[in-house]
């Protein structure tokens, strides 16, 4: 949706969307850089200098990436003054399911008592609470739903391999949900930027359990159950897509990078962080960061990091904040919103 836009292609008038309510959770289970020497070949030193991590939290065995959403949303219901009963329309972006199905956005919907309300996943990799985001506005501006839901949440430590270092130091588990509503216009969500190539799906995927390699014995024995990811490369691409996909959004609204209040990006490794943040002349003051306390959460990542910037009082009304982020797919997504 595009600032000042005023009608769909039907001539139907339509109202300015904005996030209400913010709310987290990340498992209680802390796994430091001294915790990960025991397991693999590596060193504090060498995970905080590559990726600005110092520790990061993990669920438990009894824990489903739902259980996470639910916390995560209750709190994001919490402070919009809603019930579940309340909400008309929830959407979780996740890579880690409870299960291929039903959704795990069903099992939030029985969790937070919103049953008959509609309800589905979205899966675009770290890039999936953007895309979430992006659906669940325009049915809020096009007033199909009064109000929408929108979670991103990850139990990445499921589906990590805790024998390959590359990816172990890395991943971690969170959930965090934005209450979407109608909002006074000229505030609110002002623009997207989304896009993917398919191309590049290789350097970063779970390649076994769906219907290209089903779950055998062979898959288990090959390790295809568990997230790879070809680094180097991704690095790259992953700048350039940060800073392709938060340019187009505020070419979008007409905003300037100069008049960026806050830079959100997804919290993948403190140097692709950096690295964007300074290609859009970003200071690095107004730019959030938690990746060294909380890992990549995938898809959670961004409104973890969200509602911290919300409850720390980082965010003030006014404020021109820009979530951005790249993930497995390829895909990329930015938004651009006026607190």
């Amino acid at each position: 949706m595009t600032h000042g836009l005023k009608t769909n292609s039907g001539g139907q008038k339509l109202k300015s969307a904005g996030i209400v309510g913010t709310g987290s959770y990340v498992p209680e289970k802390i796994l430091t850089n001294a915790d990960l020497e025991k397991m693999v070949n590596t060193s504090d030193e060498w995970i905080r200098t590559r990726t600005g991590i110092s520790e990061r939290h993990i669920a438990d065995e009894k824990t489903a990436t739902s259980d996470l959403a639910v916390e995560a949303a209750n709190r994001a219901l919490h402070q919009a003054d809603m019930k579940g009963k309340d909400v008309d329309l929830i959407i979780v972006a996740t890579i880690t399911p409870d299960m291929f199905f039903p959704s795990t956005a069903c099992f939030v919907q029985e969790k937070i008592g919103a049953v008959g309300k509609a309800a589905f996943d979205i899966s675009a990799a770290c890039s999936g609470f953007i895309y979430a985001l992006a659906t669940a506005s325009q049915f809020v501006a096009n007033g199909v739903f009064g109000n929408a839901l929108v979670i991103g949440a990850e139990t990445l430590s499921k589906f990590t391999d805790w024998e390959d270092r590359a990816t172990c130091v890395l991943l971690a588990d969170g959930a965090g949900a934005v209450v979407i509503k109608p909002v006074k216009t000229g505030s609110g969500i002002l623009s997207f930027s989304l896009g993917a190539d398919g191309r590049s799906g290789n350097l970063l995927c779970l390649p076994g359990g769906g219907s290209r390699n089903p779950a055998s014995a062979e898959t288990v024995q090959n390790r295809l159950h568990y997230i790879k990811m070809k680094g180097n490369e991704l690095f790259k691409m992953a700048v350039r897509s940060l800073v392709g996909a938060a340019l187009e959004a505020l070419e979008k609204c007409s905003i300037s990078p100069e008049e960026i209040d806050l830079f959100i990006s997804h919290q993948a490794n403190v140097r692709i962080i950096d690295a964007a943040a300074k290609r859009l002349g970003v200071p690095k003051e107004k730019s959030y960061i938690n990746v060294d306390r909380c890992g990549n959460t995938s898809a959670a990542s961004i409104p973890i990091a969200l509602d911290e910037a919300n409850r720390s009082g980082r965010l003030k009304k006014g404020d021109v904040v820009v979530l951005d982020a790249f993930g497995g797919g390829l895909t990329w997504g930015a938004c651009v919103l006026k607190w």
